[in-house]
C-alpha cells in the first residue's frame, strides 16, 4: 500500500501558495531605489528570468535532456519520468551588474529574489508529476535624458518595472526507453510604465508645465510546454546517453490595459492638475513567441555528466495589441547554445564529505531578444557550481537531500554606438528535500 504523507504535503502546499503572493511583488521593486536598474528591461516583456535549479545552472543550465532521480527539472517535463522520490525544492538567486557605454562611464545596480518553487512526485515507475512556481520576466529601469522642445529645456525620465510569474502543474509517463510530458499552467503579472517631462527653463519656471504619461498592463493565461526525452544504457561501457528536447507553440495571452495623460501647470501660486487622457480596461492579446530546444547529456551512473543544448525562439510572431509600446526593440528571434557537465569524486565513500559532493562546469553564448539600433545584443558567460549532501534519520522515514550553489560570471549587450554593456555576477542559492518512502508502495511480507 501506499504512505501518504498528508501533513507534509499540506505544510508543503500552504508553502507554495503564500510563495506565490511573496515570488510576484519581489518582483518589483521600486526603481528609484536604485537597487535594480537594468534598461534593455524598458523592452517587449522585460529580462528573460533564468528560472532553472540551482543545480542545472551550476553546469550552464542544459537542462533538455537533463534527468536526475531526486532532482525534478521542470524545465523539460518529460524527465518527471526518472523522479525515484518524493523532491521538495526551493531556491533564490542574488545578482550584481555593472553598466558601462562606449564613453566608459559606469554604475553597478543588483537585487535578490526567489527563483523558483517545485515539488516533483513519482508515479508508480513509469510516470512523475511536478507543481511549482517560478519567475518567467523581469522589468526594472530608471533612465534620464534632457531635451529642448517647445517649453525650453525639459527632463524626461523613463520608470518602470514588473515582470511575469508561471505557476504550473506537470506530468510525464515512459513508454520503454522514451518519456513524453507536459507542463501546464497559468503565465501572469503585471507592468507599470511612467514617462515625466519636466520643465527646468529658468525663464518659464513660474509658468512650468509638467506632464506625466502612466502605463499600467495586466497580462494572464494559460500556457503549456512540452517536451521529450529518451535515454539509452550502453552496456559494453556502463554509460548513459539521453536525448531531449522541449517545444512552446506561440501563445495567446489575455492583456488589460489603463493608460493615463497628467498634466500640471504650476501658476507660481497656484498648481493645476488636468487629465488630460484616461483611458481604462482596454482589452487585447500579448502574442508570445514559438521556442524549442534540444539537448544531448552522456553520464557515467552517478559519477559525472555532461552535455550540450541548443534553443532558439521565433519573437516575429510577438507583439501587444493593447500596449504597443510593448512591441519596441523586439527582434525576429533569438539563440542560446551552452555546454556543461558535473562530477562527484566518490559517491560511495563515506569517510571524505566533499567526495560525496558533486562539482560542475558550465559555459553559454547567445543572443536575446532585444534588438536595438539594428544591433543584436549577445549575451555569454561561464558558471561553476557544487552540491553538498545531508542526510536525517527520521522516525518512521529517511529525508535527505542536497543543499545546491551556483555562480554565474557573464556579459550582455554592447558598447556599439549609445547602447550599453553589462557585466554580471549571479550567485544561486537552492535546497532539495527528498523522501524516498513517500509514493512508493511497500512490499507485502
Amino acid at each position: 500500500m501506499y504512505k501518504f504523507p498528508v501533513k507534509s504535503l499540506a505544510a508543503a502546499f500552504a508553502l507554495l501558495a503564500s510563495s506565490a503572493a511573496f515570488a510576484q511583488t519581489s518582483t518589483y521593486s521600486n526603481p528609484n531605489s536604485e537597487n535594480e536598474n537594468n534598461p534593455y528591461s524598458k523592452y517587449g516583456i522585460g529580462e528573460i528570468w533564468n528560472g532553472n535549479g540551482t543545480a542545472v545552472k551550476g553546469m550552464g543550465s542544459i537542462t533538455s535532456a537533463y534527468q536526475d532521480p531526486y532532482i525534478a527539472n521542470p524545465d523539460n517535463p518529460a524527465s518527471y519520468s526518472w523522479l525515484a522520490a518524493t523532491t521538495f525544492q526551493g531556491g533564490l538567486v542574488a545578482s550584481y551588474r555593472t553598466i558601462t557605454n562606449a564613453a566608459g562611464a559606469s554604475y553597478g545596480t543588483g537585487t535578490a529574489s526567489l527563483a523558483y518553487l517545485n515539488l516533483g512526485l513519482p508515479i508508480r515507475q513509469k510516470g512523475g508529476l511536478a507543481l511549482g512556481l517560478r519567475p518567467v520576466t523581469h522589468s526594472y529601469y530608471a533612465l534620464v535624458d534632457t531635451t529642448y522642445t517647445k517649453l525650453g529645456q525639459t527632463v524626461r525620465s523613463y520608470v518602470g518595472d514588473g515582470g511575469l510569474s508561471y505557476a504550473y502543474l506537470g506530468g510525464s509517463y515512459k513508454i520503454k526507453d522514451f518519456s513524453i510530458g507536459v507542463n501546464i499552467g497559468y503565465l501572469f503579472g503585471n507592468y507599470r510604465n511612467f514617462t515625466n517631462v519636466n520643465s527646468i527653463d529658468s525663464q518659464i519656471i513660474n509658468r512650468s508645465y509638467t506632464a506625466q504619461f502612466a502605463n499600467y498592463t495586466h497580462i494572464g493565461g494559460l500556457y503549456w510546454k512540452g517536451g521529450i526525452m529518451y535515454q539509452h544504457t550502453m552496456r559494453d561501457t556502463g554509460l548513459t546517453l539521453n536525448i531531449g528536447g522541449t517545444f512552446t507553440l506561440g501563445q495567446d495571452l489575455n492583456e488589460n490595459f489603463n493608460n493615463y495623460h497628467v498634466s500640471i501647470y504650476n501658476f507660481g501660486d497656484t498648481i493645476v492638475n488636468d487629465t488630460s487622457l484616461s483611458s481604462s480596461g482596454a482589452k487585447g492579446k500579448l502574442n508570445l513567441p514559438t521556442s524549442f530546444s534540444f539537448g544531448v547529456m552522456l553520464s557515467n551512473t552517478d559519477k559525472w555528466k555532461a552535455g550540450i543544448d541548443f534553443s532558439m525562439s521565433n519573437w516575429s510572431r510577438y507583439t501587444s495589441t493593447a500596449d504597443s509600446n510593448m512591441n519596441l526593440g523586439v527582434g525576429s528571434q533569438s539563440y542560446r547554445i551552452a555546454a556543461g557537465g558535473e562530477f562527484t569524486p566518490n559517491p560511495a565513500d563515506i569517510t571524505s564529505y566533499f567526495s560525496r559532493a558533486t562539482y560542475r562546469l558550465g559555459a553559454y553564448y547567445g543572443t536575446d531578444y532585444v534588438r536595438l539600433q539594428n544591433t543584436n545584443l549577445p549575451q555569454y558567460g561561464f558558471t561553476l557550481g557544487a552540491s553538498f549532501p545531508y542526510k536525517r534519520l527520521g522516525h518512521n522515514t529517511t529525508y535527505f537531500g542536497k543543499v545546491h550553489t551556483s555562480l554565474d560570471i557573464g556579459r550582455y549587450g554592447t558598447e556599439t554606438g549609445t547602447l550599453l554593456q553589462q557585466t554580471y555576477v549571479r550567485f544561486g542559492f537552492g535546497l532539495t528535500f527528498n523522501a524516498r518512502d513517500w509514493f512508493i508502495p511497500k512490499k507485502e511480507l
